[in-house]
């Protein structure tokens, strides 16, 4: 059977289970009583509506990005890296110590200073549950799983026995020093004389993980890495074959993937709180998976993937906190929307790519007959 054009698989594909979704949504809401159309007005509205709502849709995305494009590295190389999480607490705490320890000089050294420790962190994080799967064969899902809640457990005794200022009840470091604050998204426009609100948190992280897209998109399709990568996620014998080293590609991978995790960490520790909080990543790294799958593990679908769920985050929000009394939708049913979308875009794309494939599959018989 002839394979549907690579167009049809990035683009329809997912279109269509969005779609599918969103219909599954609208007669949720519909079935507690509410207007499906109300709501997508108000989550419309909130989210694109105004600089401000846009704002934290691309706050979010910048999240997102960072953690679908990891998780997209491994799936590359068929390595299932859920270890976002923990990898993107890990580099929070890179971060803070960065941001805390030395002083910097100006806001873009701290910058730099802040990415290359959130790699370290996140990659060296990601390292030992690396190391199992290529020499112990240890599973990588499960220990990149436990790795999570070790992350945890260790930020939580860090944050609360550690970092934690004399006399703050707080769980979290204190604020680092206001000239290592990241330029907000607003300033930036408006050097090029684009009005944009600076009351939201969207800052210059989120060019540096559009330039991080870029990057992946280079590593992986125009580097003789990104070919072993990707040979070695087709198939690891003809791989071997081929003289590439599993055991170097999966630390490889792996490490690759557990930086751009903690990359993450830029925009919500040093880019947003200016501390280092318990919860910094709020299941992001998660998030991620669903990115990476939306966008078929491509740095450009993963983009349009991240804004999508940017939206739904935000969106989500603002109807949550509607005054509109006329619109009761419980936090519960929006967290169940959320996830309804995550379902149909992330996990189910064989779904609607088998049908399509059959589809093309008589299109072509058709022209050709």
């Amino acid at each position: 059977m002839d394979k549907m054009p690579r167009w049809a698989d990035v683009v329809l594909v997912p279109l269509i289970c969005l779609a599918i979704a969103f219909v599954f949504c609208g007669i949720l809401i519909w079935g507690i009583g509410q207007s499906p159309l109300t709501a997508l007005s108000i989550m419309v509205n909130g989210s694109l509506g105004s600089t401000y709502g846009f704002g934290y849709v691309l706050f979010y995305a910048t999240n997102f990005m960072f953690t679908g494009l990891a998780v997209s590295i491994a799936f590359q190389a068929s390595l299932f890296n859920i270890g976002g999480e923990g990898q993107a607490t890990l580099g929070g705490l890179g971060v803070a110590l960065s941001c805390l320890l030395i002083p910097w000089p100006h806001w873009s050294v701290a910058l730099a200073g802040s990415m290359v420790a959130a790699m370290a962190f996140g990659a060296g994080w990601a390292f030992i549950p690396a190391w199992l799967q290529a020499k112990r064969g240890s599973h990588i899902v499960i220990t990149t799983m436990m790795f999570n809640f070790i992350a945890f457990a260790l930020m939580n005794y860090l944050l609360v026995n550690v970092l934690r200022p004399v006399g703050s009840m707080d769980p979290a470091t204190a604020r680092f020093d206001k000239a290592f604050n990241l330029p907000k998204l607003g300033d930036i426009l408006g050097l090029v004389g684009i009005p944009f609100s600076n009351k939201n948190p969207a800052n210059i992280s989120l060019l540096i993980a559009m330039a991080c897209a870029v990057a992946v998109w280079v590593l992986m399709w125009h580097t003789r890495l990104g070919y072993a990568l990707r040979a070695f996620g087709k198939s690891e014998k003809a791989a071997v074959y081929a003289g590439i080293d599993p055991v170097r590609i999966t630390l490889y991978a792996l490490m690759l993937s557990g930086g751009l995790s903690g990359m993450m960490a830029i925009n919500s520790v040093q880019g947003e709180a200016h501390r280092l909080l318990l919860n910094s990543v709020e299941g992001a790294g998660f998030i991620g998976i669903a990115v990476a799958l939306m966008g078929r593990n491509h740095p450009f679908g993963i983009v349009l993937a991240s804004l999508l769920f940017g939206f739904l985050y935000q969106g989500g929000a603002q109807l949550a906190q509607t005054l509109d009394k006329t619109v009761h939708i419980p936090r519960e049913v929006i967290t169940v929307l959320q996830a309804l979308v995550i379902l149909f875009t992330g996990a189910l794309p064989y779904m609607v790519q088998k049908p399509l494939e059959r589809v093309f599959a008589q299109l072509a018989k058709g022209r050709t007959g």
